[in-house]
């Protein structure tokens, strides 16, 4: 089986990919500056696995030399990119740094991959490169039209992917994926931010004494005035990267595909499900609307499912929660 080069492999999503390439029978080296992963999930996946081949390499994705180093090394086949910048707020106040990272940075290990004849790539992408509906579920084909700078950055490498193929003969998915959420079953590797971001551990840390939660807005027209997004299961959307590069290894066309369980919930809906999941209260309080923030997000995996078999393993919400809140129980103070 071959090797894949997975920046970002140390962070949360990119860790349980390195895990699903793992149990495919991958040998998987991570390439991660850990300014958001952490050296220990690699150090506990390469434990779990010790017949693959789970190495880490620090770096930066914007150090053309490090990346072509990384790839020559370790031989690698295909690369599967998560390392980004991601907070959507943050990307509304500063862009330099999310064009930096997001669109120079990929295309620095885009180029390497060029000169080092790396022909297969999965590409970490997101909802937000749609913006603001203007159909419920989203399908590939609806219009993008990105309301913050985060959804941009992303559209500019999609964009940039079928040049790229037509010029140097990368082959390449794009994974467009709506809210990423709870943790790996076993409690392997999980979620750990910092600051945190991400609604549901946020809920289930104001349940535990921890910062209480702000619902940033209640006046969107949903139902219950607030937001209301895709979530999907962090392994489910592993799963997925994995079908994408065999596909890309049988010889499958180039393309993108969109990931989520085609129902959504709304902030409110979120906050019961950690309230009966924990049997907990979460505390919160409402605040303004956040910059960038569309009212709604739900998507159809109906193409994916329909030309490369996926299918969500823990698609309900509860499930989600429990598996997120399982795993902070037991990590309380994340991989520390």
């Amino acid at each position: 089986m071959s090797t894949v080069l997975v920046t970002g492999g140390a962070g949360y999503i990119g860790s349980h990919a390195v895990r699903a390439l793992a149990e495919a029978g991958y040998d998987v080296v991570v390439y991660d500056d850990l300014s958001m992963g952490h050296a220990e999930a690699v150090e506990r996946l390469a434990r779990r696995f010790p017949s693959r081949r789970i190495s880490f390499v620090r770096g930066d994705i914007g150090d053309g030399p490090a990346v072509a180093k990384a790839l020559h090394d370790s031989r690698a086949e295909a690369v599967m990119h998560f390392a980004a910048r991601l907070l959507v707020g943050e990307s509304v106040e500063k862009p330099v740094i999310y064009y930096k990272t997001n669109v120079m940075g990929t295309l620095t290990v885009l180029a390497a991959m060029a000169d080092a004849g790396v022909k297969r790539f999965v590409f970490s992408s997101t909802c937000a490169t749609f913006g603001e509906p203007v159909s419920i579920p989203i399908d590939e084909n609806h219009p993008q039209r990105p309301v913050n700078t985060y959804g941009e950055t992303k559209l500019a490498i999609e964009r940039a992917l079928p040049h790229l193929e037509r010029g140097t003969g990368l082959k390449s998915i794009a994974l467009r994926y709506f809210n990423a959420a709870g943790a790996d079953p076993d409690g392997l590797v999980g979620e750990d931010h910092k600051p945190e971001e991400h609604l549901i551990p946020r809920a289930i840390a104001a349940t535990t004494g921890g910062a209480g939660l702000t619902i940033f807005g209640e006046d969107y027209p949903t139902p219950d005035g607030t937001c209301i997004r895709d979530y999907i299961h962090v392994s489910d959307l592993a799963a997925a990267h994995v079908l994408a590069l065999r596909s890309l290894e049988e010889g499958g066309p180039s393309g993108f595909y969109n990931l989520g369980n085609g129902e959504g919930m709304s902030v409110r809906q979120v906050i019961d499900a950690v309230e009966r999941v924990t049997g907990r209260t979460v505390p919160h309080t409402v605040g303004p609307r956040r910059p960038g923030d569309p009212a709604q997000l739900v998507g159809s995996s109906a193409r994916i499912r329909r030309e490369l078999g996926w299918a969500p393993r823990f698609a309900a919400l509860d499930t989600i929660v429990g598996t997120a809140w399982a795993w902070h129980q037991t990590h309380p103070q994340g991989y520390a």
